[in-house]
């Protein structure tokens, strides 16, 4: 599929997390996702061990059990004090955004099963040690990224989530997975309606910039 006309910094800058505005109408081709999917294993890999999966569900029952998993972890997750509502709430600058965030994150949650495609990016782990986390995951989650870029650069929205992780035994048991492979988000995959993506309000540079020592 022709791509849209984005230099690499709109595309990079733009790749936004959707979730009200995902369109849970219309179905999204297999082939499409195929595309992205191929983008997505030229991503850097440890070692160059490609120990990635990639599981794309579309089976509207499947999608539906996950749906109500997602949905147990998002209410769970709104009534912590880390949710996305609650931090900086009393920021007059952030907290609005913030508000946002979580009204989004909400909505999502109540609708994530209905999303066309799901793609839940996986790696084989026999174990998970404390000192190999940065390099275990860091052979995974930028593929995932570039998923969700070409994604973007072919008009479909995602969103990246990772609630569903504390639940993570039960859907591996929904979706069959071997005991030693491992998810590391769950992304949902769709048209998008409007046109708008703009770039996010973020931290200035220099109050986050370390130049050769803390």
């Amino acid at each position: 599929m022709p791509t849209l006309p984005l230099t690499p910094d709109e595309l990079l800058t733009t790749t936004r997390s959707v979730r009200k505005r995902l369109d849970l109408t219309r179905d999204v081709p297999i082939g499409l996702v195929r595309e992205c999917l191929e983008v997505a294993l030229q991503a850097p890999s440890g070692s160059n061990r490609q120990g990635w999966h990639w599981l794309v569900v579309t089976d509207a029952d499947r999608r539906a059990a996950i749906g109500e998993v997602y949905r147990r972890a998002v209410a769970a997750y709104l009534e912590s004090p880390g949710s996305a509502g609650a931090l900086f709430a009393d920021d007059p600058d952030r907290g609005p955004v913030q508000q946002r965030v979580g009204d989004s994150v909400a909505y999502l949650g109540e609708h994530l099963g209905e999303a066309p495609v799901l793609v839940i990016p996986c790696l084989t782990a026999k174990r998970l040690d404390d000192g190999n986390q940065a390099g275990l995951w860091g052979s995974l989650l930028p593929a995932a990224w570039s998923y969700m870029l070409a994604a973007r650069a072919r008009g479909l929205g995602t969103a990246w989530t990772t609630l569903h992780l504390e639940y993570e035994d039960e859907v591996a048991t929904l979706l069959g997975l071997p005991d030693d492979v491992r998810q590391g988000a769950l992304i949902p995959t769709a048209y998008y309606t409007g046109e708008t993506f703009r770039k996010a309000p973020r931290q200035p540079l220099d109050e986050v910039l370390h130049v050769d020592r803390w």
